[in-house]
């Protein structure tokens, strides 16, 4: 049989469900954190493909109106 005696075990016990709930909390932590640089990197991202669509229409559109002036007929 094992030489623990029950107080042994019990600490024994103890200490490794606080380092399981240690890990559990780090764990959280981590995904936590991650999720906050995630969004702190969508956040800009976002707003420059909005600008870069927004952009690209302009230029669609501005390059639609010279090709529609440079085609009508000039009165």
């Amino acid at each position: 049989m094992s030489s623990l005696t029950n107080n042994e075990f019990t600490v024994a016990l103890n200490n490794y469900f606080q380092t399981l709930g240690t890990l559990a909390q780090q764990l959280v932590e981590l995904a936590g954190a991650v999720i906050n640089t995630a969004g702190s990197l969508i956040a800009p991202i976002t707003k420059t493909a909005t600008g870069l669509v927004g952009n690209a229409s302009n230029t669609v559109a501005q390059v639609y109106q010279g090709a529609a002036a440079a085609i009508a007929p000039k009165k």
